[in-house]
Parts: C-alpha cells; sequence; structure tokens
C-alpha cells in the first residue's frame, strides 16, 4: 500500500497489468510482441500475483493522469472571431 495512494489505484493499476500480463501468455506463440512481458521472475504464473509483485518491486510506476473540464451543455463559448450575433 505504500507504493500506491489508494487502495483503488492499487486494485486499478494491478487488474490493468495482469490484463497486459494476460494478453503478453496469450500471444506467446504468434510472435506479435504487442504487449510487455512480466518485468521480474517469480514462483508463480498467476497475472495478477505477477503485477502485485512488480507494483511492490516498483517496477511499476502510477502515471498522474491531467483531468479535463468536461464541457456540459451550458458551458459558455466565446467567439474568437468579435462579431456580434445579429
Amino acid at each position: 500500500m505504500d507504493k500506491v495512494e489508494s487502495r483503488f489505484h492499487l486494485v486499478h493499476l494491478s487488474a490493468k497489468r495482469a490484463r497486459e500480463i494476460n494478453g503478453y501468455f496469450a500471444q506467446l506463440g504468434e510472435g506479435m510482441g504487442a504487449f510487455v512481458p512480466p518485468l521480474l521472475t517469480t514462483d508463480t504464473n498467476k497475472p495478477l500475483s505477477i503485477a502485485l509483485e512488480e507494483i511492490a518491486q516498483r517496477k511499476i510506476e502510477v502515471a498522474q493522469e491531467v483531468a479535463v473540464p468536461a464541457e456540459g451543455p451550458l458551458t459558455v463559448v466565446e467567439d474568437a472571431g468579435g462579431d456580434e450575433p445579429a
């Protein structure tokens, strides 16, 4: 828990990474290389356990997302042209 901000972030990050690891194992024979392989060697072959170990060893970092303000139906848009509506 000391590696991430909250339990929600830990669950979200580990689930996302576990899906990537699972995709990597699924496409191994195809030679596509679309997924990042596990970043450490471990005794387990469960994607979620591997993901949690990667987070614990700081192999995976949380990227901070920039919040974009949502435009609602009442958002005022100013005209850049300077023309007044007729």
